[in-house]
Order: structure tokens, then C-alpha cells, then sequence
């Protein structure tokens, strides 16, 4: 594509000469011959400092929000959102092909998009996934680098879905995409709340700057669900023009209810009731939080016009999410889970659920992941030894920070049950330790990597498959 198709997609003039553009990125040591260079300005970095180098390696033109004097640059308002806009028009504007279901949230995100998806596939339509876990398009499958990609790898997993024959695409939408602009332009036929709670503070600064960012996605949605129960909501559903249909376990003024809930060890079972519809849902993950996340998938394709019957008989088939509620296979007298839980809510939500669940003992291996958020870590610390009998304080991904330094911050918050606590920095021990407490009937919860096979430490990333330790640990005791 021409680089003047490009830009009349910005609305801005360009006196670059008018090549054939290759690429597009907005990393400096990605440049190639013919492409556009976005220069970003971030909080450690500044794209506008390599604007003349990548020139001189072979860019096309270089987009800026700042006049540095540069024949070659195309002045906008704001990169981040050119970008996207740059990525959306050189990828033939797939988004704009596609029935997008976006899902944000604290918690939730990525098991309501899996359900979403495997409701889909049930009724015979071919559907993409963009998330956390992992990135399917079809019957294809790519790892995933962040929950929401890069504007460049967002648009080209769009235009793949659109040449695959994809109807629907369902993704994760997070506060830092949203906040930096890598969903600019997509308008979304559908998007979900599922609930807020304490999380990237670290990124956003406060909690009022994560909440208006999550707000973002209903402003660009045609229609909202919203989960009611939360106390986010009424912020969520405020100043947005798409139609707006709620949820609630809890409170009967809203349009869709869950009625005679019951939960077990294999799953949730209830009565989704609204004005016109009733029928009783089967869904395979047990906990509150599951009624919520399949509630709101339901909710969402049947407000988009799926048959109702159709949906709840998805549902029924819908099977687990990799690395959430994960049961580990290991023929012994107790379980082992595998969670993702990685913030205060997703963690009291999990142990509470396994506390309902569980006839011994709950013991629980969780640590924090460094450079991110530290104020969430003695709360942290404080739910596992309230929730837990025996709780692993280790390390998560450490990335540059002491792991013994993590460790100490999440020790505050636990001084009232000291005596429920054992500290191994090691996680590979800290499992061990918890397998070699455990008896029949007691549940091992391994909270924090879910999906993740890896630790992120101070000197790289290493392959650590939780599954994996827990068979080479048990392996090794026979």
C-alpha cells in the first residue's frame, strides 16, 4: 500500500515521497527499508529520539506529535492512536469485517472470551480469540505476548481471521491497551464488564485513572452488559451511547438474574431468568465467580441475537480454561489446582470457592510478581492465610526486584496468622513443601502462573511449567 493511502486514514498531509510501505512499527530496532516509524513517548522512553536514525535506516516516513523538523514527518495529535489507525488501513480494515466482542474487567476477562468462543463454535460459527492464555484464529493457534497485542499483531490476527473465514472475534480488552490507544478505531458490536478491583496501580497511578481507562471500551461498543453487582458499574454504564443491558447474582432490578444457584466441586448450576426468557444453565467450573463469567458470555450473545436455547446448550458443553481452576492430574488422595489468580480478588475468589469445595485442608502456594503493583501484596498476603490452613509464600515472577524484598511486603499483611505461614523463596520447593503437607482430601491451590510456563527472574526468563513440577516432584517421591 502507498504511503498517501495510509495517511488519508489520519487526515493529515505528509511531504514524504510516495513509496511503498512494508511495515509499520513503533520499535526503533524493527526498522526495515519502506516502513513508517511511529514514534511513541513513553514514560522511560521517547520514539522522537530515533526519528532520524530510523530514516537514515530506510523508513519511509516517521509519525510524530511533536514538530522535529523532519521532511519526512507526518505530524498528528497523537501517535499512539495514529498507529492504530496506520495498522488498521495497511491491513485492509479487517476489524471492520468482524463481529468484535470485547471483555474487560479485573477479573474474568479471559475465561468469559473462552466461553464465548466455545458457545460460538457450538452453533457453527467460525471464530477467533484474542486474550491472555493464547490467540486462535480458526483452527490455528499462537502464543500470546500481552493480553491485548501490539496495534501491528492486532490488526494482522484481524486480517488473518477475515481471510479464515471468521464471523466473530472475541478478545480481552486491558486497561493498558485501552489506555494506549491499541484499539483506536475498532468499534465493538458488543463489550462486557465483569468487575473491578485493585490491579496496575503501578501502571495507572490510581484507581480513578484504571476505572477511566476500562470506561474507554463502552464508549466505542453498541451495546454494554454490565455485571450490576459491582460497584464500578454505574461509572461503567454512565456517559456511554450504545444500548446498555445489566447482570446480577444479587439484585433483582436488572435484566438478567441468576436464580437457585448451586455450586459444587464440579461446577455451578442456576436459572438465568429475564423478561422474556428462562432456563437453567449447567457450566463445568465450580465458584461464584463462575455464575458471573458465564452469565455475562450468555447474557452478551443472546442480547446479539443467538438463540437462547442454542446459548445455554453451549454452555452445558463448554469445557475448562487453561491455568484456571486447572485440576492437575496426579492419582493422589488429594487435588492439585493450578490458578492464575494473581490480585486480591481473583485470589479470595478462588480460595473461597475451594474453601466450599474441599473436605480437608486448603493449602495454598502464591507469591507477587516484582516490578508491578506493592501495595496489593500484604492484601495479598493477608487473603491466603485468612482462606488458607497452610500458606507457601514464594516467589511469582520476581523480574528485577529481590524476591526475598517481595516476600517481606507480603508478610505484612499476614502478622495476625503467622502460624498459618511457611516462607520458601524457592517456588519449585515451596511446591514440594505444599504437595509433601497434603492429604487425602486436601486441596494444593498453586496460584499465580495459571497458563504461564515460565518465571520471569532478574537475569531472564526460565521454563518453568507448573504441571511439569508437580509430576517430576511426585515422580521423584516414589
Amino acid at each position: 500500500m502507498k504511503l498517501s493511502d495510509l495517511v488519508q486514514d489520519l487526515g493529515v498531509a505528509c511531504m514524504a515521497a510516495d513509496r511503498e510501505i512494508s511495515f509499520i512499527t513503533d520499535n526503533s530496532k524493527k526498522v526495515e527499508n519502506g516502513c513508517i516509524f511511529v514514534c511513541i513517548e513513553g514514560k522511560h522512553f521517547d520514539g522522537h529520539t530515533k526519528a532520524k536514525e530510523a530514516l537514515e535506516n530506510g523508513a519511509a516516513a516517521v509519525v510524530v506529535q511533536k514538530d522535529i523538523g523532519l521532511r519526512e514527518q507526518i505530524l498528528v495529535d497523537n501517535t499512539r492512536a495514529a498507529y492504530a489507525r496506520l495498522c488498521a488501513a495497511f491491513f485492509g480494515h479487517p476489524e471492520r469485517k468482524l463481529r468484535i466482542i470485547g471483555v474487560t474487567g479485573t477479573n474474568g476477562k479471559t475465561t468469559s472470551c473462552f466461553i464465548i468462543k466455545s458457545v460460538l463454535d457450538s452453533m457453527g460459527y467460525k471464530t477467533g480469540l484474542i486474550g491472555t492464555v493464547k490467540n486462535i484464529v480458526g483452527d490455528k493457534e499462537y502464543p500470546a505476548v500481552l493480553t491485548t497485542p501490539d496495534c501491528y499483531d492486532l490488526f494482522s490476527l484481524f486480517r488473518e481471521m477475515v481471510d479464515s473465514g471468521c464471523e466473530f472475534c472475541t478478545m480481552e480488552v486491558s486497561s493498558q491497551a485501552l489506555d494506549q490507544r491499541r484499539v483506536e478505531g475498532v468499534h465493538f458490536e458488543a463489550a462486557i464488564f465483569t468487575n473491578l478491583t485493585q490491579d496496575h496501580l503501578d501502571y495507572h497511578g490510581s484507581f480513578e485513572n484504571y476505572m477511566a481507562a476500562k470506561h474507554m471500551l463502552f464508549e466505542n461498543a453498541s451495546l454494554s452488559i454490565v455485571n450490576i453487582d459491582d460497584e464500578a458499574a454505574e461509572y461503567m454504564l454512565d456517559g456511554t451511547d450504545g444500548r446498555k443491558v445489566t447482570f446480577s447474582v444479587n439484585n433483582n432490578d436488572c435484566d438478567y438474574s441468576a436464580k437457585n444457584i448451586r455450586i459444587s466441586s464440579s461446577g455451578v448450576k442456576y436459572e438465568l431468568v429475564s423478561n422474556s426468557n428462562i432456563g437453567r444453565i449447567r457450566f463445568t467450573v465450580p465458584g461464584k465467580f463462575s455464575v458471573y463469567n458465564s452469565m455475562g458470555a450468555a447474557v452478551c450473545l443472546v442480547e446479539m441475537g443467538m438463540d437462547f436455547k442454542g446459548v445455554l446448550d453451549g454452555l452445558e458443553k463448554c469445557v475448562g480454561v487453561p491455568g484456571r481452576m486447572e485440576v492437575v492430574p496426579t492419582e493422589t488422595p488429594y487435588t492439585v489446582l493450578i490458578d492464575y489468580a494473581h490480585t486480591p480478588d481473583g485470589l479470595e475468589n478462588v480460595l473461597g470457592c475451594v474453601r466450599e469445595i474441599t473436605e480437608g485442608k486448603v493449602i495454598t502456594v502464591f507469591g507477587c510478581g516484582g516490578d508491578r503493583d506493592r501495595t496489593k501484596r500484604p492484601i495479598m498476603g493477608d487473603i491466603a492465610a485468612q482462606l488458607s490452613d497452610v500458606a507457601v509464600v514464594t516467589s511469582d515472577n520476581p523480574r528485577s526486584e529481590d524476591p526475598d524484598a517481595i516476600i517481606d511486603d507480603i508478610l505484612e499483611g499476614v502478622k495476625k496468622h503467622i502460624s498459618k505461614i511457611v516462607v520458601e523463596p524457592d517456588r519449585r520447593k515451596a511446591i514440594a513443601k505444599a504437595l509433601s503437607m497434603a492429604h487425602e482430601g486436601d486441596i494444593v491451590v498453586l496460584a499465580g502462573k495459571g497458563q504461564e510456563t515460565y518465571q520471569i527472574l532478574a537475569d531472564g526468563k526460565i521454563h518453568f511449567d507448573e504441571r511439569e513440577v508437580v509430576a517430576e516432584i511426585l515422580a521423584e517421591g516414589n
